[in-house]
């Protein structure tokens, strides 16, 4: 499974960027996927999550700004960012999950995309 993440890029503090995430090699209809991020000297951080069945589980750093969707016909995970803050600075990876469900834990996922850069600005 490989996974190509972009949409990245350099945004003004409340600006807006929507993150992709195509898949090829596993249809991903099945499985649970995620998106994390990791700032310079930090540990990874998980953002959101969505189940084979589309439930969403946000983490209380992105709730009500981050939007987590897919689209099976496409292969493809999303990430609508709104209300970008600076701390919000990150390379921010997409993943694809061991079955259905989905995990806020690193370690509950098989395949991680290359990771997009995102940069907020004060």
């Amino acid at each position: 499974v490989q996974l190509q993440a972009s949409g990245g890029g350099t945004v003004q503090a409340g600006g807006s960027l929507r993150l992709s995430c195509a898949a090829s090699g596993r249809p991903l209809s099945k499985y649970g996927m995620a998106w994390f991020r990791q700032a310079p000297g930090k540990p990874r951080e998980w953002l959101a999550y969505i189940t084979s069945g589309d439930y969403t589980n946000y983490a209380d750093s992105v709730k009500g700004r981050f939007t987590i969707s897919r689209d099976n016909a496409k292969n493809s995970l999303y990430m609508q960012m709104n209300s970008l803050k600076p701390e919000d600075t990150a390379v921010y990876y997409c993943t694809v999950g061991r079955g259905a469900w989905a995990s806020i834990f690193s370690n509950d996922y098989e395949y991680w995309g290359q990771g997009t850069q995102v940069t907020v600005s004060s």
